[in-house]
């Protein structure tokens, strides 16, 4: 492990849970960086000290800009991938359990805030009228301060456009707004109740998956109006939590502050029953629409249908998750299994295909 604090350069914007994400991240891990807001405005005066960058594969924020083996730059978009180079680039202050059983409780949890919790954050920003006005006005102009409001007005509603366009690939339809609500609102609420407990998900010190849910709360509880509203009514705990997890880097922390997984809390258990419930047999079933290359996913989630177009990259994290749970240990594994019995995500173990 090297450990020369390089400064990391990466691309992102206020709006971008991942963004969010990793700067919080990277503040608590202590890692240099510099962040280079996403601008919408060509050629502007606020563009003319920009490096000029390669372009990312998929052009997701926030974009992270490396050196390959010949010295070009290479550009690399993926937050969970980027958490665990780092983790193997820069020493201290680990965001990834010792404990192999507890790393892949982690792991979950946060595969289940960047892949599912973000169908709530994408949902309540672009299907309400309060939401949808809201990200309009002010996402164009933090990727463009100075300009004139004239140019304003066409980028706030080439923004609205395209994402509520987008609805249909996150699952936001008339048809799923109601478990995606209803999802959210369970979990602010098991989340609020961990909180009484321990300060984070994963005990007195956080982990890679209190970063990831963090990220889209960042938009449910400190920006968009609707969400915002039921979380300071109902879990005003979650909001504070979201405010202090913003900035981390003076807070200490040891090697005994992750739960204990053999003996963990009935509130962690209690979110974990929620990924059983909601998020696993999505996650099924995606990948089995994937595999058939359905023009459409058709299920029922929660004992309501569910519609949306099928969403090749969440195949992959199920994938993933295989992955990551066939190479524990025997022993490993078995705790595992210990406190997932019950919950209903072991069935995304079994591959049916």
């Amino acid at each position: 492990m090297s450990d020369s604090r390089i400064v990391q350069e990466l691309m992102g914007a206020p709006g971008s849970p991942y963004t969010r994400k990793m700067l919080s991240l990277m503040r608590f891990r202590h890692i240099p960086y510099r962040l280079e807001r996403q601008s919408r405005v060509a050629n502007s005066s606020e563009d003319r000290h920009r490096k000029k960058r390669v372009q990312p594969k998929v052009p997701l924020l926030p974009t992270f800009y490396f050196k390959d083996d010949a010295g070009g730059e290479i550009a690399v978009t993926d937050s969970s991938p980027l958490i665990r180079r780092f983790e193997s680039e820069y020493e201290g202050r680990s965001v990834i359990p010792t404990d192999p059983a507890l790393a892949f409780i982690d792991m979950l949890l946060e595969d289940y805030g960047d892949e599912w919790l973000t169908k709530a954050m994408f949902h309540y920003r672009w299907h309400y009228d309060a939401d949808i006005k809201k990200g309009g006005d002010i996402l164009p102009r933090w990727g463009g301060i100075a300009q004139p409001e004239s140019e304003v007005q066409p980028i706030s509603e080439f923004i609205r456009s395209r994402q509520i366009a987008r609805l249909s690939y996150v699952g936001s339809n008339e048809i799923t707004k109601a478990t995606i609500e209803e999802s959210f609102k369970r979990f602010i609420h098991l989340l609020d109740k961990h909180l009484t407990l321990h300060p984070f998900l994963m005990g007195e010190r956080p982990g890679a998956s209190d970063f990831a849910i963090y990220g889209q709360l960042t938009c449910l509880a400190l920006f968009d109006p609707t969400p915002q509203a039921i979380i300071l009514s109902e879990c005003p705990r979650v909001y504070a939590w979201v405010e202090v997890v913003e900035e981390l880097s003076g807070y200490l922390v040891s090697d005994d502050d992750w739960l204990d997984i053999d003996h963990p809390p009935e509130t962690l258990k209690d979110i974990l029953n929620e990924v059983g419930r909601i998020y696993a047999p999505y996650l099924l079933g995606n990948a089995q629409a994937v595999m058939e290359r359905a023009d459409l996913l058709e299920m029922e989630l929660d004992g309501k249908a569910w519609v949306q177009n099928p969403f090749t990259y969440q195949a992959k994290c199920l994938q993933w998750l295989r992955e990551a749970y066939a190479a524990l240990s025997d022993n490993d594994r078995s705790r595992v299994d210990g406190i997932l019995e019950g919950t209903g995500v072991p069935q995304i173990f079994v591959d049916g295909s």
